[in-house]
């Protein structure tokens, strides 16, 4: 695997250099041979942030971990993307199309999902015509991360979320 190590508000030490490459390259039994993986490693306050992200042909496996101590968030990271390589295997390797970024082995070995995805509750409500900002409104007296409404202008159906810093998205769809 190529690394790609990038720090910010952090120098990246030979220490850290290595724990990154000595963890993640334990993924290397999973793709090919030289392939590239972003790693960004960042501190801001007390929090030790590391993102990482794998580029394979048709789809990015990416994981970002925050945690008091680098070397804690490094483990972390590791085993979420390997967690994610076992679960999603089926949906990452399109055995026709993006096969070729990953190593033969991890094709055709079978994981178990040892944590299956489960709906274990769904909800209905009455979708009510209403603007983007009222959406927000509602979302916050509700105490939610974010809430599906019916655009009063488009007449389509979005998703108001909040977002980092206070802020809010949008999410339309596209037709």
């Amino acid at each position: 695997m190529k690394f790609v190590i990038v720090g910010r508000n952090i120098e990246v030490t030979p220490g850290l250099r290595s724990a990154v490459e000595d963890k993640l390259g334990k993924l290397d039994k999973y793709f090919k041979p030289g392939q590239e993986v972003h790693v960004t490693l960042s501190v801001e306050k007390e929090r030790q942030k590391i993102e990482v992200t794998i580029a394979v042909k048709g789809s990015i496996i990416r994981s970002e971990q925050v945690s008091n101590d680098m070397y804690v968030s490094i483990d972390l990271v590791e085993e979420v993307i390997e967690r994610q390589l076992k679960r999603y295997k089926s949906k990452i390797v399109d055995r026709q199309q993006a096969a070729g970024e990953f190593s033969q082995t991890y094709v055709e070995n079978d994981y178990m999902d040892d944590e299956e995805i489960q709906i274990v509750r769904t909800k209905k409500f009455d979708i009510k015509p209403m603007y983007p900002e009222d959406a927000c409104i509602q979302m916050e007296l509700l105490g939610h991360n974010f809430f599906v409404f019916c655009n009063a202008e488009t007449d389509q159906v979005n998703v108001v979320y909040k977002r980092r810093g206070d802020t809010y998205g949008l999410i339309e769809p596209e037709c």
